[in-house]
C-alpha cells in the first residue's frame, strides 16, 4: 500500500483560503481514484472530493465551487484548493488512495479550523 502524508492545515478566518498537499510515498500514476475526506467533531468522515487517474473529479456538494482537487503525477502529490472556507468547514481533512487490487490507504490527517 501506498504511504499519504498531508499537510497545508491549520487555522484560518471565513472568507480565506488554504490548499492541502498529500504527499504519496510512490508514483500515483497508476492509483485510480486519489481523495479528500473530511470528519469534523461528533460526525462521520465524508468524502469531499476526488480525482480519478484520468483527471475526472467529483466533488461534495458543499465543496462545489469552492474546492479544487488536482493531482501532479511527477510530483506524487494530490492538492485541495480551498477558497472561501466556512466555520463548517471545520474539520481533520484526510488523503485517501484507492487503487483496484490493492484497497484504501489512508494519510493520518490534517486539521482545519476555520473561524468566524
Amino acid at each position: 500500500q501506498v504511504q499519504l502524508v498531508e499537510s497545508g492545515g491549520g487555522l484560518v478566518q471565513a472568507g480565506g483560503s488554504l490548499r492541502l498537499s498529500c504527499a504519496a510515498s510512490r508514483r500515483i500514476f497508476g492509483i485510480n481514484v486519489m481523495g479528500w475526506h473530511c470528519q469534523a467533531p461528533g460526525k462521520q468522515r465524508e468524502l469531499v472530493a476526488s480525482i480519478s487517474s484520468r483527471g475526472t473529479t467529483n466533488y461534495a456538494d458543499s465543496a462545489k465551487g469552492r474546492f479544487t482537487i488536482s493531482r501532479d503525477n511527477a510530483k506524487n502529490t494530490v492538492y485541495l484548493q480551498m477558497n472561501s472556507l466556512k466555520p463548517e468547514d471545520t474539520a481533520v481533512y484526510y488523503c485517501m488512495s484507492f487503487q483496484l487490487g490493492s484497497g484504501n490507504s489512508w494519510g493520518q490527517g490534517t486539521q482545519v479550523t476555520v473561524s468566524s
